[in-house]
């Protein structure tokens, strides 16, 4: 994994230095019809956790795990005849993870294949913008691949601004086509073979709708509404969750209904309270037809100590209760139609905590003028029921 984290950083710094040898322009004068590079940002992070509830082995288990991830986002803009601004976005992200649950989907191996994975994930997105309208249409194609999972995924969007330009109607709808590799449980095979890479695959597809509205009240405060619809179909369990009956000795796989409909509603909230610090607020309510019904709270407060350097605490609580097929390690019975031991899907509360640093120095940072921005976040987060992580994420932007 080192290897990787250093050509993805390498791919990035050779980029970045062909654009270094140049001053950047002043784009308040000039609008080109051309395509011009904006801005790039290479963002890596660092996740471990760990917890004693893991789903592949019927919830209970470590569920210790870490995953190091690297993204880097290039953004472009040209400006047509008619003065519209087009704006286009290429990602590419590159994340790797051990796990010790995923370990113990063979659980007679010291140390088995399914331990570590590989996920790739590309992404295109392209937006037109009617400056004088206050008007803009955007798409996008993105892609997801491991070794068990492959997912491919479109979008449209829209956004009005109002006539005053103090609020702005938007509507986003989504869409995922995914392939889930059927690898069960190795005792559950058929002929209990361990080396069968041949695996089946089957559908799971997701589909998704966003409204939002967000309005300027005054100089300090902002407000935006969001609603979501979700809908999901095709084989939404994981086919190596195993699942313990009560009084039962050998495992089933864990078994979830074909659809799924998801509502989130959310209310965001930021207030400037003076120069220096931004009170920013959020709060969602979310309710699936599973019984699962969840409360988020998030507060952060940028605070700007100097014109440099900004300091950003953050804090995130949340409350869900378990989806009505959820029972712990054998607690169901062959009488249930579906089950799950996976604690994702439990009732818990949990809290998240952290802050992040921001320096954006005048001649750029370590004095190269083109890299205007470094910041360094760190959180932790808490779970009832034993689940504990911590992340530490960095990111560059290059303008």
């Amino acid at each position: 994994m080192k290897k990787t984290c250093l050509s993805v950083v390498g791919i990035f710094l050779t980029f970045f230095a062909s654009y270094a040898q140049s001053p950047p322009k002043d784009s308040s004068t000039y609008k080109s019809r051309k395509l011009t590079f904006e801005e790039a940002n290479l963002v890596s992070s660092y996740y471990s956790q760990d917890g004693n509830n893991a789903a592949v082995t019927g919830g209970i288990g470590s569920q210790k795990l870490s995953d190091i991830s690297n993204t880097i986002d290039l953004k472009f803009i040209k400006y047509d005849k008619k003065e519209r601004k087009h704006s286009f976005d290429l990602e590419v992200g590159i994340d790797h993870y051990t796990s010790a649950s995923s370990d113990k989907i063979d659980l007679y191996a010291n140390s088995s294949a399914s331990h570590a994975d590989t996920r790739i994930f590309p992404s295109v997105s392209w937006s037109v913008e009617n400056e004088k309208k206050g008007s803009t249409f955007g798409a996008g194609l993105s892609s997801s691949t491991e070794f068990d999972y492959q997912s491919f995924g479109a979008n449209i969007s829209f956004a009005q601004k109002t006539r005053n330009r103090s609020g702005e109607f938007s509507a986003k709808a989504q869409a995922y086509i995914d392939k889930v590799s059927l690898i069960y449980p190795t005792e559950l095979r058929s002929g209990g073979g361990r080396e069968d890479n041949d695996y089946a695959t089957t559908s799971r597809n997701s589909y998704s709708g966003s409204l939002s509205y967000s309005q300027i009240i005054n100089q300090r405060l902002q407000l935006m509404f969001i609603a979501d619809l979700i809908y999901q179909s095709g084989y939404l369990s994981l086919p190596f969750h195993r699942v313990y009956f009560n009084g039962a000795t050998s495992p089933v796989i864990e078994k979830l209904p074909d659809t799924r409909m998801k509502i989130p509603l959310g209310f965001r909230a930021n207030y400037f309270l003076g120069d220096k610090i931004i009170l920013r607020s959020f709060y969602r309510y979310y309710h699936d037809d599973w019984g699962l019904s969840a409360h988020t709270l998030e507060f952060e407060a940028p605070v700007k100590i100097n014109p440099f350097l900004s300091v950003t605490p953050f804090y995130r609580y949340y409350q869900q209760g378990a989806v009505d097929y959820f029972a712990p390690y054998k607690i169901h019975t062959a009488a249930d139609q579906y089950y799950t031991s996976n604690y994702d899907l439990s009732k818990f509360n949990s809290n998240f905590y952290g802050a992040g640093f921001r320096i954006v120095p005048p001649k750029g940072v370590f004095g190269i003028q083109r890299l205007n921005m470094l910041e360094l976040r760190y959180g932790h987060y808490t779970r009832t029921n034993g689940l504990k992580s911590d992340i530490v994420s960095m990111n560059l932007k290059f303008k």
